[in-house]
């Protein structure tokens, strides 16, 4: 049976998009899946952090299998993938256009993350119409919140009003992501609160990939 694949788009650059890739591969790896990551984003940054992994530390890469692609060739690409792992996670650009529709066309979930604020939402709805276009379910997660901040509470609601579910667990703003970021790791390969919101999360989205 092929992967499940997972394409993770949000129209505003700064969201979080690349880390939040990175930490479902992580959570479904940390579950014994084999993971496949592709770098669809010219930015490259998926790949850096797959090759800083790579670099310190090769068995930390064992069932995590990396590609990079253009638009064009992300089917043939993801049918690869997709035969040898289980779950496939694509980071795409930032940006909605005819260059993200086939990346929402191979998903079979796509995963918008909402960095807090109004102008991430606004620009939601870009990925929500393309993915509508093609049929697509849609999750969309909080990324890095602010707990107990009116402007957190705000966004939560307008979220809700969006048209599409949102996951319950959410993805705080915190300086592990980062620093994790950096040195090729995952928040989530550490103890503390970033390992159970990822691990809830990934939960929420394997529950969503479920046959219907």
């Amino acid at each position: 049976m092929a992967g499940q694949v997972i394409t993770v788009a949000q129209q505003k650059g700064g969201s979080g998009k690349t880390t939040l890739a990175a930490h479902l591969a992580l959570g479904f790896r940390a579950e014994g899946k084999t993971v496949g990551l592709i770098d669809l984003d010219p930015q490259g940054s998926l790949g850096r952090w797959y090759m800083t992994r790579l670099e310190a530390d090769e068995s930390a890469c064992e069932r995590l299998e990396f590609a990079t692609s253009s638009a064009w060739g992300i089917s043939m690409e993801v049918r690869k993938m997709a035969n040898a792992c289980d779950v496939v996670v694509i980071d795409t650009p930032p940006k909605v256009d005819s260059d993200l529709r086939p990346a929402l066309r191979v998903a079979h979930l796509v995963v918008v993350p909402i960095s807090v604020g109004h102008m991430d939402l606004w620009a939601t709805e870009g990925v929500m119409d393309l993915a509508d276009r093609e049929n697509k379910p849609v999750l969309l997660v909080l990324n890095r919140t602010r707990s107990g901040t009116r402007l957190g509470a705000e966004v939560m609601e307008a979220a809700r009003q969006l048209g599409a579910p949102l996951a319950k667990a959410a993805v705080a703003q915190r300086v592990g992501y980062a620093e994790a970021m950096g040195h090729g790791r995952g928040a989530i390969e550490a103890k503390g609160p970033a390992r159970e919101e990822i691990s809830a999360l990934v939960a929420e989205v394997a529950e969503r990939l479920k046959p219907r």
